[in-house]
């Protein structure tokens, strides 16, 4: 067998899909590698995937163009009859071309997954951490996204850097792929629409140039993050433990959690009345879950009358725990505990379909002296539930009573452990659909030759946070967008190592490397250093000095600006209640995905504009 039918005896495809499979093995194994809890993350199939490109068109494993298969020297084998041979190489180079139509949807189709996905995740989050505290967290953040996608801009505009190598060291610099995804998107749009007119494509106007320089930029990325906490902390000497004290301070007078009070009754004006006056005679929601008399544990019914002495265990907010105190009678320092009783206290699960969109009750579950629900917890929040109150799928239940009344609600909720792990299909492929429809959207711009677009990545993402949180309402539980965290991570990573290896086999191929070692990657890279460091360094400082927000939040905060999930590791090991930084990421981390994503799209817009 000759040497090039060797190499090309498997089909284009599934050469080709091998070589994609090995690039992201190698790129997560090389994002596995920590030191210090620091490491490449995700970002590492980029890298094998560029690897993989390189090799490939290296080795002659795939054809670069045409013209390259018809001349020998060019692929360094010299001295063979290259007649039969050069037929054979110019028919599988015409497979691998059209192949490369294919490689394109996947990478595409791995990106809106991928989006959507997070989307779906952080939406309820989203759309909770418009108010309070949160808002100055996300104003920094939406200001590191500006100043950072205006550094990069300025590149083009002032110092005549190319446009898609200024998109894609902004993407790199910030560590992400959407805006990367978007980025090229964007840019091939304005090139077609160059060539459909039959006007010559600007300088600039490269997809595959964009990836190549988000590749150069993105190490540093990571690195810079970590560098300006560490800078903020020295530089404005910061006591870590001191910080997390405050923090757990602020959030006791901040937020009102679900507690547990054990109250005596001793107000005589309380005994004789029924559960139900007294719940309703106290400002605020609360719950009566335990009743003990006379030694005698119970769950109370909303007709049962308090006696003098009884020990009633109520769950409601400190502040309404204190005022329900104060009007029944004391708080004791006793035990309820279910142990060795006929009570036990158990966690359902609201799975069943057919209840969705209904209220206790209508689906017969209320307090009756048998079971209780003492608190229902909805993606992260806990409140108490009345006898309105509508259920979703996910609902978590705190369900007190005997084993036997308990088994008959968990019959009615559900409770399956099987459907919390089973993705549902359907609302997927909706919101993927309506997620297309919104990206494909056009806005007209004046003097611009290709129309705004949320384009691939910004469609699906909205679709996704307004369906996760308003989606139940809107098709009136009769779909449910819950999507298990298993399911909703697999879906995810499946997504994004799909885009970046095969973004990363694109880059590697169309000369890398060579950019790298004999071009321009060095200054490349040196630009997203003030990409990255310089907003950073800029709202780290006014957050923590000016607006006097935790450290720790701060941290969380710098995180979520970039999307770097690594760097929210190293945040939340720098103390042992890892609240704070978590939250700070998640109160900034949707608005930051959509800013990313958009940002791109405008930098071309105002570049183009000053042509």
């Amino acid at each position: 067998m000759s040497f090039l039918n060797s190499i090309f005896a498997f089909n284009a495809i599934s050469t080709t899909t091998s070589l994609i499979a090995l690039a992201s093995v190698i790129g997560i194994l090389l994002g596995n590698i920590r030191y210090k809890g620091v490491g490449l993350g995700i970002g590492g199939v980029l890298f094998g995937g560029i690897f993989m490109g390189w090799l490939s068109v290296k080795m002659g494993w795939i054809p670069t163009s045409v013209q390259a298969t018809l001349d020998p020297a060019s692929i360094g084998i010299e001295g063979y009859n290259w007649t039969e041979e050069v037929q054979l190489y110019t028919k599988k180079y015409a497979e691998f071309a059209a192949f490369k139509d294919v490689l394109k949807y996947v990478q595409e189709f791995g990106l809106i997954l991928f989006v959507y996905t997070i989307g779906i995740q952080v939406g309820p989050g989203f759309f909770a951490s418009l108010k309070g505290s949160g808002l100055k967290l996300i104003a920094l953040a939406v200001c590191i996204v500006l100043i950072g996608a205006t550094i990069a801009l300025s590149y083009n505009i002032f110092f005549d850097l190319r446009l898609d190598h200024a998109v894609g060291i902004y993407a790199g610099a910030v560590t992400n792929t959407p805006a990367l995804g978007a980025g090229q998107q964007m840019i091939g749009e304005i090139a077609q629409s160059f060539a459909d007119a039959g006007n010559a494509v600007p300088n600039g106007f490269v997809k595959e140039a964009v990836s190549s320089a988000y590749a150069v930029a993105y190490p540093f990325g990571i690195c810079g993050i970590l560098i300006t906490m560490f800078v903020i902390r020295f530089a404005c000497r910061v006591n870590i433990e001191k910080e997390g004290e405050l923090y757990e301070v602020q959030k006791k007078s901040n937020r009102k959690d679900l507690n547990t009070q054990n109250i005596i009754v001793k107000n005589k004006t309380v005994v004789g009345k029924t559960i139900a006056d007294i719940i309703k005679s106290i400002d605020g929601e609360i719950a009566c879950s335990r009743l003990k008399r006379n030694n005698e544990l119970m769950v109370p019914s909303y007709s049962t009358e308090v006696q003098e002495g009884d020990i009633l265990h109520f769950v409601a907010s400190d502040d309404v725990l204190a005022k329900a105190s104060a009007s029944i009678g004391e708080s004791v320092d006793v035990s309820l505990t279910t142990r060795g009783t006929a009570l036990v206290v158990k966690k359902l699960v609201v799975t069943n379909e057919k209840i969705l969109g209904k209220t206790f009750d209508a689906i017969g579950i209320k307090p009756n002296g048998e079971v209780t629900i003492s608190r229902l917890v909805r993606t992260g929040l806990q409140f108490i539930p009345h006898s309105g109150t509508v259920l979703q799928f996910g609902d978590q239940l705190n369900v007190v009573g005997r084993k036997e009344s308990i088994d008959e609600v968990a019959s009615i909720v559900g409770d399956s452990a099987a459907a919390l792990t089973k993705v549902h299909m359907l609302p997927v492929f909706i919101g993927l659909f309506l997620g297309m429809v919104l990206g494909s959207v056009a806005i007209p711009v004046p003097g611009l030759p290709a129309a705004l677009k949320l384009g691939l990545a910004g469609g699906p993402l909205v679709v996704a946070l307004l369906l996760s949180r308003y989606g139940h309402i809107i098709t009136r539980n009769k779909i449910h967008w819950f999507m298990p965290a298993a399911g909703n991570s697999a879906l995810r990573e499946i997504g994004i190592v799909l885009f970046l290896s095969i973004v990363g086999f694109n880059s590697g191929a169309n000369g890398f490397v060579e950019d790298l070692i004999n071009g321009p990657g060095l200054t490349w890279m040196f630009y997203g250093v003030f990409v990255t460091i310089i907003p950073l360094l800029i709202c780290g400082f006014i957050g923590y000095k000016l607006l006097k927000i935790n450290y720790l939040s701060i941290c969380g905060m710098l995180a979520g600006s970039m999307t770097d999930p690594p760097a929210l590791a190293f945040a939340n090991g720098l103390y042992h209640n890892s609240e704070a930084s978590s939250l700070g990421y998640a109160t900034v981390y949707p608005f930051t995905m959509f800013l990313r994503i958009l940002t791109p799209q405008i930098m071309v817009i105002i570049a183009l504009a000053c042509m």
